[in-house]
């Protein structure tokens, strides 16, 4: 992976593009804060408790605005604070600068570095000798649990924000690898319903257009994977009159996208009839060189997962007699009479051609992170060395602060439907 050990002496207290972007970061970062009320309401509470004072984190997070609002309620909690890009494409610069110049937090991200970079920055940000990590693909626990073994010992705990690094961590756990407990931010409710389906399915579609500007009524859209991520992708898409058709290997998911109404079938066959292709799987090589071979003549292939490994584009490129960069975030590869468009280097299309995630959405997730923080310093001695699920009373919470803020009511029950579920007795 080509990742280096930094020594004490190298470190830098921050690496951002250009410090002179800060003031319009600083207005990014308020524009999305001014849509994230739970966030704000947290932020306040964590101004008079200081939960996390004198605990160091190291984050590992796209660098957006609404990232951006979750480092300031972390450092309103009392913590010390570095923070690195979890994808080479994610971050937006503006933000990075201002997080240095305005607020003093330590970060180490560039839109564009190069793998050696990346992971420096990684190093970088390890160098605070972190007790709480966060990350989102799990990238940071790696190098920590590969190359930095020696800080393990500072840790109490660490959260994880995307399913592909769920899994990572899972696998971990089962090899008896994994050295500390994290909590799987994912996994909450009010996560992965609100920010996989409606977050990624609106950013996706935002980051497709902006990127191509092509029109999406009418046209074949396959959906790689029926999850979360790929049920709000495909559900934004057909709203924009596209033909959508999902590719599963899961029998139930496969069957709630027919009932869902799109058609379903394997990759071989999609690729044949696809005119926009998207993956958000998790998984690697999902759409390969098989399929490119089968691709109609313009086909336009992007990635919504975690890493780019979601497209073989090694045998991509292999296959091409010809590949150039047409437009940003547009590169065409040609091979016989074919020309297949590859977007933003089969990273995260609503990251780095758009500006990821609604704030409002962010808001709930960013609340977990944060709510999840606080909870490892108070129970961090009583956790296995496991992944465990935002537990149920902070994941309801974070839904009652939501629904208060958009001025939604809840129904309460009566006593006598109080006692009505609580007994037996009461038949027809």
């Amino acid at each position: 992976m080509g990742m280096a050990v930094m020594s004490k002496t190298e470190v830098k207290p921050y690496d951002v593009k250009d410090l002179n972007l800060a003031q319009e970061g600083k207005l990014r970062i308020e524009w999305a804060g001014d849509q994230m009320p739970v966030l704000a309401i947290i932020k306040n509470e964590f101004l008079k408790t200081k939960p996390l004072k004198g605990i160091k984190v190291a984050a590992c997070l796209h660098v957006t605005s609404e990232t951006a609002n979750l480092m300031r309620v972390l450092k309103a909690g009392g913590a010390q604070i570095s923070l690195c890009a979890s994808n080479p494409l994610s971050t937006q610069d503006d933000v990075a600068a201002s997080l240095v110049k305005h607020d003093g937090i330590s970060v180490y991200a560039i839109k564009g570095v190069d793998s050696k970079r990346y992971y420096q920055h990684i190093n970088w940000t390890l160098d605070c000798e972190p007790n709480i990590t966060m990350d989102d693909g799990a990238d940071l626990v790696t190098v920590l649990h590969t190359k930095r073994r020696n800080l393990l010992d500072n840790i109490i705990g660490g959260t994880e924000e995307t399913t592909t690094g769920v899994i990572r961590l899972k696998s971990m756990e089962k090899d008896k690898k994994l050295m500390y407990p994290i909590i799987a931010v994912n996994n909450a409710k009010t996560k992965h319903f609100f920010d996989n389906r409606y977050g990624t399915g609106q950013s996706t579609i935002d980051g497709i257009l902006r990127a191509t500007n092509v029109l999406l009524a009418g046209k074949y859209f396959v959906v790689v994977g029926y999850g979360w991520c790929g049920r709000g992708l495909a559900m934004r898409a057909s709203g924009m009159g596209a033909k959508v058709v999902v590719v599963e290997i899961d029998p139930l998911k496969a069957l709630e996208a027919v009932m869902d109404g799109y058609e379903v079938m394997d990759m071989k066959a999609a690729a044949k009839i696809g005119e926009i292709f998207v993956t958000v799987t998790g998984n690697i090589s999902v759409i390969r060189k098989e399929h490119f071979n089968l691709m109609k003549d313009g086909a336009i292939v992007a990635n919504s997962g975690h890493f780019n490994v979601e497209l073989d584009l090694e045998s991509l490129a292999k296959m091409s007699d010809k590949r150039r960069k047409v437009k940003e975030f547009v590169e065409e590869f040609s091979f016989g009479d074919k020309r297949v468009y590859v977007l933003a280097e089969g990273r995260l299309i609503n990251l780095a051609a758009a500006e990821g995630h609604p704030a409002q959405v962010m808001d709930m997730s960013f609340a977990n992170q944060s709510l999840s923080a606080e909870f490892l310093v108070s129970a961090a001695k009583e956790l296995e060395k496991k992944v465990y699920d935002v537990p149920e009373a902070i994941d309801k919470e974070i839904a009652r602060l939501k629904l208060n803020s958009m001025d939604v009511g809840l129904e309460k029950l009566t006593p006598e439907q109080k006692k009505y579920l609580a007994s037996w007795h009461m038949g027809t």
